[in-house]
């Protein structure tokens, strides 16, 4: 079952977007009715240790050093050798193996989907802290288990004001402005920029949904990137009609017009962006690769499943969605793209809006044989599955 937010009094998803998304913090008490923390300590702990999940350990003090800071994965004797407190280890992309917290990012659905990065879990004992630091991206902080207080501050943050020598950005000294205790179920949104430091005040998990923030830097490089790669050749600059020149270490106004011609080879124009960024956020983040079934199915079997009872899941390890252009709409999954006819957009919006797809919900759609002809596609390519088939 999706999980539905609370509101607070007076708040709704259009009043939270205009007067706090990426304007000023949020406090949700009771954020989910009758939350259950889906993680315990054990088992985050256990995803730290394993090949291919992003973990970091921060040790503040009794380690080598002050703010220790070690990258997984981790060895149990790594765990059991780690002081009483005052150390919290960090997990990146959990919801991509544990269905219950992907759900969860359903419960935002009123910010675009391609914004969602991903869902870090850390874990704290007593006085476990990341240190105080400011994120160039938007977050809810979620707490799943034991309690933590947050401290904030809006203050700005200049290179000097960090503690010097550490590979963690972290404040010196800031001046507090606000302070909450969060109990599980809790969760507090904090747009950019803005200073935090959670200190855990028991055991505790917190559960941090991030969203993309590209800087325009990596905008631009990644678009140039994706443009040069489609548009130009292998083919190297060449100057057949070079004549002498007076000053050979001038770069003359011939040679800048040869590159000019060349970078205006690719183009800029809303087709041309539309492409790229589809790809471009939809792209795993940690370049996980969906693997294509063994076995494929035809459009009948999977009908069969769906009309006996079984669900279609979205991979998590797959980023889907879509952009409408005029009779077309395009469908982007996984960095890759698929242009597609009009008359799929009702198919292609239910793909990219919902991560679990029932027989009910797509009793009409799957009348259309260009529609189940895709869904079974994306499955056999692996982007969606049956619970059972993870049996």
């Amino acid at each position: 079952m999706t999980p539905i937010l609370s509101w607070p009094e007076g708040l709704n998803a259009a009043t939270f977007l205009a007067e706090y998304w990426q304007k000023k913090p949020l406090l949700i008490r009771a954020a989910f009715a009758d939350f259950e923390n889906p993680l315990s300590a054990e088992e985050l702990a256990g995803m730290a240790c394993e090949d291919g999940i992003e973990a970091r350990l921060i040790v503040e003090k009794d380690g080598p050093v002050p703010w220790w800071l070690r990258h997984g994965p981790f060895s149990t004797e790594q765990f059991v050798d780690l002081p009483a407190s005052h150390w919290t280890v960090l997990v990146q992309e959990v919801h991509k193996y544990v269905p219950s917290l992907a759900q969860l990012l359903d419960a935002v659905r009123f910010i675009p989907s391609w914004r969602i990065d991903d869902i870090m879990a850390s874990y704290a004992p007593v006085h476990g802290s990341a240190g105080p630091h400011v994120d160039n991206y938007d977050v809810f902080l979620l707490q799943g288990a034991g309690r933590k207080r947050w401290r904030i501050s809006d203050q700005k943050v200049a290179p000097g004001d960090l503690i010097p020598d550490l590979e963690l950005s972290i404040v010196a000294e800031f001046e507090l402005q606000q302070e909450w205790v969060l109990a599980p179920g809790d969760m507090l949104y904090l747009p950019p920029g803005i200073i935090h430091h959670g200190v855990a005040l028991d055991d505790n998990i917190t559960y941090s949904i991030g969203f993309r923030a590209p800087s325009e830097r990596d905008l631009a490089v990644s678009f140039v990137g994706y443009q040069a790669e489609y548009y130009l050749s292998a083919k190297h600059y060449g100057d057949p009609d070079l004549s002498a020149q007076l000053h050979p270490g001038e770069i003359s106004a011939d040679a800048i017009q040869r590159v000019r011609s060349i970078i205006e080879q690719l183009p800029v124009n809303d087709r041309a962006i539309a492409r790229w960024f589809g790809e471009f956020v939809t792209e795993s983040k940690s370049g996980d690769e969906v693997e294509p079934r063994d076995e494929p199915v035809g459009v009948g079997r999977l009908i069969a499943r769906l009309a006996g009872g079984e669900d279609l899941w979205r991979n998590e390890f797959s980023r889907f969605a879509c952009i409408e252009e005029g009779d077309r709409i395009l469908l982007f999954v996984a960095g890759q793209h698929q242009e597609l006819p009009r008359t799929l957009a009702a198919c292609v919006h239910r793909l990219c809006d919902h991560r679990r797809l029932t027989f009910v919900d797509w009793r009409s759609l799957l009348e259309h044989q260009a529609c189940t002809a895709l869904v079974c596609d994306l499955y056999n390519e692996g982007h969606l599955y049956f619970e059972n088939d993870h049996g």
